[in-house]
């Protein structure tokens, strides 16, 4: 019973880190067109955040491991505070950036050591379950962002928002530091080079380091795609619809991943890992799609707070909520993986290694995601994501069946 105590402040802090990514992302169609970015500098609006993620994931998890999980924790959060401060300041594309990179340095600690205290924590039996229960706050923190953000920019603007995010950071830094106990376990030695030769971790590399772009390249331009203007090949829809798009897929992921964790624990975290990431490529090359779609249902309705919207506006809403009906499918099944060969060896680094797996995805897909969207079109982006989602999918059972046969995904 104290241990499960023990997951609710990482829930919390699970929910306000999320939260405060997840509000970027929202604003991040509003950031372009207002400061006026445009190809490869509307990219590095995007690989900003990569690239202090990739700085951070190594000294974190090796910190994480060898000293205490909590303070490290804490000062990831103290981190995210004053990067969400710096975005009340922003006049400039440069500004943005920089603000941006912070943002990643410190979501790190606050997403990896947070998830390698409930990997931890949770026995071997309900790792995926747990873990499927910690990712649905990051889900709800992403409805109520995607929501709340939108509504909140066009009545106060970008500096309230904000404001608001760094009252809840503070608060998450009071509750971790009187809840959680502190971290005993000592890993001395390098873990990431001892794990990064795992033959599990290796094998499921090679469906994430594909799956990196895929997500990356869908995840992030299904905003940009339905509020940038007509003319740049978006959908033109408000702020608030933006977040509304966004909240679909937060919200069936959220309800999907307690129940399909559950399912991994028990039929083998490699099959839904192979279902989730293919089922996610199938889907995303379906998005360019959605126009035509809307045409064919020759719809609009005023609705509370979005007013009188066009039938592509639920078309989009569909398949993002598929999207993360697909992913609560991979997600838990495949942290789990990760924290079962971690566990008693360097869980933080573990969790390390599947963060570097995708950060060359998640470095370089938003910098071809900005030539294609100039180059050659919006479409191409999903495009592209859907087929990297697909081929990682194939890729994964194809080495699993080779080396081990293919009823070792139920094992896994």
């Amino acid at each position: 019973m104290r241990n499960r105590f023990k997951f609710y402040p990482l829930y919390l802090t699970r929910f306000v880190g999320s939260l405060g990514f997840i509000t970027l992302l929202t604003l991040l169609p509003t950031y372009i067109e207002t400061l006026g970015a445009t190809g490869v500098v509307a990219g590095l609006f995007v690989t900003a955040l990569g690239i202090g993620r990739t700085v951070a994931i190594i000294p974190v998890g090796w910190a994480a491991d060898r000293y205490d999980k909590r303070l490290v924790l804490l000062v990831s959060l103290a981190a995210s505070a004053v990067a969400y401060a710096l975005f009340t300041l922003v006049e400039t594309s440069l500004g943005f950036i920089l603000a941006r990179t912070l943002q990643g340095l410190s979501v790190v600690g606050t997403g990896m050591v947070s998830l390698a205290l409930v990997g931890d924590i949770a026995a071997k039996g309900e790792r995926a379950n747990q873990i499927g229960k910690y990712n649905s706050w990051r889900m709800a923190a992403g409805i109520t962002g995607t929501l709340g953000a939108g509504a909140l920019y066009d009545v106060y603007g970008f500096s309230p928002i904000f404001a608001a995010l760094v009252v809840l950071f503070v608060v998450a830094i009071v509750t971790v530091w009187l809840l959680v106990e502190r971290d005993e376990t000592r890993i001395k030695e390098f873990a990431f080079f001892d794990l990064a030769l795992n033959d599990r971790i290796l094998t499921i590399t090679s469906f994430r380091a594909q799956y990196a772009v895929s997500v990356t390249l869908v995840r992030n331009w299904v905003p940009i795609f339905v509020g940038l203007s007509v003319a740049r090949g978006g959908l033109a829809l408000s702020a608030t619809a933006v977040g509304a798009v966004i909240a679909a897929e937060k919200f069936t992921n959220m309800l999907g991943q307690p129940l399909t964790g559950r399912l991994s624990d028990t039929y083998g975290r490699g099959l839904f890992v192979a279902v989730g990431g293919l089922s996610y490529g199938l889907i995303g090359v379906l998005i360019p799609f959605a126009p035509a779609f809307g045409e064919s249902l020759d719809l609009s309705l005023s609705l509370p707070f979005l007013g009188t919207v066009p039938a592509v506006f639920f078309v989009m809403l569909g398949l993002n909520g598929l999207l993360g009906v697909a992913d609560s499918f991979r997600e838990p099944a495949s942290m789990a993986l990760f924290a079962d060969e971690g566990k008693g060896s360097g869980i933080a680094s573990s969790f390390g290694i599947r963060g570097l797996v995708w950060r060359p995805g998640a470095l370089l897909a938003p910098l071809l995601g900005g030539y294609l969207m100039d180059g050659v079109g919006m479409e191409w982006m999903f495009f592209v994501g859907g087929a990297t989602a697909i081929t990682g999918a194939a890729t994964f059972v194809g080495v699993v069946s080779t080396k081990y046969g293919v009823r070792e995904l139920l094992r896994w």
